[in-house]
């Protein structure tokens, strides 16, 4: 299980607070979090892709936190994104 960890000003001191996450939520463009799933079908609506749609095959998060995917389209070499881009 995954934890988010997030900070709280308390005065002049920092306090942790671990909550459970689910499997690779993430947010999209200030929507509610989304669960992405390997062959849950997608479409890019923003960056290098956009306009594009597939199967997404592959999730992997980066050494700096960044969620990305595998998208493999029907038609079409597959593609690497970022899942802040797609839509489920």
């Amino acid at each position: 299980m995954r934890v988010q960890r997030t900070r709280y000003r308390l005065g002049s001191s920092l306090a942790a607070d671990a909550q459970p996450v689910g499997p690779r939520e993430t947010t999209v463009h200030g929507r509610a979090k989304m669960k992405l799933k390997d062959g849950v079908f997608c479409k890019v609506i923003a960056g290098t892709h956009k306009g594009k749609s597939g199967t997404v095959r592959d999730i992997n998060t980066s050494k700096t936190g960044h969620v990305t995917i595998t998208v493999v389209p029907k038609s079409g070499p597959r593609f690497k994104t970022l899942a802040k881009n797609v839509q489920a």
